[in-house]
């Protein structure tokens, strides 16, 4: 079993910046694709950004590639998101999220545990 725990979320304005982290508990952590998922009032969630288990492959949605990045740190059992150039329509709660495979990593139906959320909030 896995637990995740997200934090670092918050009101911030346009153009800000926020760094994500989501600690894990559990010892396979290295062996897991990690991802970021968020969810707007109203909307599905959506897939944001995930990385793989060495942290050598990562992938963005379009709309955050050059504003987000993800990265991890297997020693310290967290995945980071950075967030930068923060826009309003950013403003979601933020969810990580782990699976055994570092496959199918945009797919959320395919991740095995989540964290309980973020949020985060991001003014005009």
């Amino acid at each position: 079993q896995v637990q995740l725990v997200e934090s670092g979320g918050g009101l911030v304005q346009a153009g800000d910046s926020l760094r994500l982290s989501c600690a894990a508990s559990g010892r396979a952590f290295s062996s897991f694709g990690l991802g970021w998922f968020r969810q707007a009032p109203g909307k599905e969630r959506e897939f944001v950004a995930a990385i793989s288990w060495t942290g050598g492959i990562t992938y963005a949605e379009d709309s955050v590639k050059g504003r987000f990045t993800i990265s991890r740190d297997n020693a310290k059992n967290t995945v980071y998101l950075q967030m930068s150039s923060l826009k309003p329509e950013d403003t979601a709660i933020y969810y990580c999220a782990a699976k055994y495979a570092s496959s199918r990593l945009r797919e959320y139906n395919e991740y095995n545990f989540w964290g309980q959320g973020t949020q985060v909030t991001v003014s005009s």
